[in-house]
């Protein structure tokens, strides 16, 4: 056989909370259905280890903060009803065979870019996460960023959320394929900071990073949305040696690194995009 891989790193999946609410039966298709083919190719080519990117959005409504491992899951929206289905899947999956391992990372908000501004997230199109939309409304290719909420029980009433640098998820990943080795069955493990920020402090901080400024306009909260969540990941350090050490000002830094010198995004900029 050409083709034979050891280890699956699965990071194939829609991801938008408000666009999930909008159009559902597509993220059980590509997230859940999707996930199904996956392990079937595996299967057929041996392949029995799996890294799963996960979501916090299983967890749903907090019964008490931070989440831990131990929290109840019962998501709130199709987004996080399909990442804890896929999870699911991997507990059975893996327990239908001696030799199989699986690893769902529960992310909480991935941000920010590679430090040298050569590779960063570019969405298409209007993007579904706080970050990018800001970045874009810094280098002024977008006019303001709506807050989706101004009244929740937060310190400044906008949403807070635990926003963790791509590069420490990266590591994370790294981690996890050596952990998979020595593992049988499947396992959960939070990736989050432990550190809330709200919208308005993520404007802020990415003010000061860019010396730009943001506008910004409150509108109507959005279905689907909780007031706070944040990560106790003690269980990463412990599983896999893993803790954040990125602030959120590297995320931002590293953010307008890469917008900063591709104003209109990797297609203005001349790259060729492959679909």
């Amino acid at each position: 056989m050409e083709f034979a891989p050891d280890t699956v790193i699965h990071f194939a999946g829609l991801k938008a909370v408000g666009e999930s609410v909008e159009n559902p039966m597509a993220y059980y298709d590509v997230n859940v259905s999707g996930s199904k083919v996956l392990l079937e190719v595996m299967q057929s080519h041996g392949c029995h280890r799996l890294v799963f990117s996960s979501s916090a959005t299983v967890y749903g409504e907090p019964q008490y903060l931070p989440y831990d491992e131990n929290h109840p899951v019962a998501p709130i929206n199709p987004y996080g009803r399909t990442k804890l289905i896929v999870e699911q899947m991997l507990g059975d999956w893996s327990a239908a065979h001696s030799g199989r391992s699986a690893i769902s990372l529960r992310y909480f908000n991935p941000v920010g870019a590679q430090p040298s501004g050569l590779i960063r997230e570019d969405p298409l199109g209007q993007p579904n996460n706080l970050m990018p939309f800001i970045a874009q409304v810094a280098a002024g290719t977008r006019s303001e960023l709506q807050i989706f909420g101004d009244n929740y029980d937060t310190r400044d009433g906008t949403g807070e959320r635990d926003y963790l640098h791509v590069v420490d998820l990266a590591k994370a990943h790294v981690l996890s394929l050596t952990a998979l080795v020595s593992q049988v069955g499947h396992d959960v493990i939070k990736i989050g900071t432990g550190r809330g920020v709200t919208v308005k402090e993520m404007v802020k901080a990415f003010e000061t990073a860019s010396g730009r400024s943001v506008k910004t306009r409150s509108v109507a909260r959005r279905v689907g949305d909780l007031p706070s969540f944040f990560a106790n990941s003690d269980r990463a350090q412990i599983r896999l040696g893993w803790s954040a050490t990125l602030s959120l000002a590297d995320m931002c830094k590293d953010t307008w690194a890469w917008q900063s010198e591709n104003i209109g995004g990797y297609q203005a900029s001349g790259h060729k995009l492959k679909r």
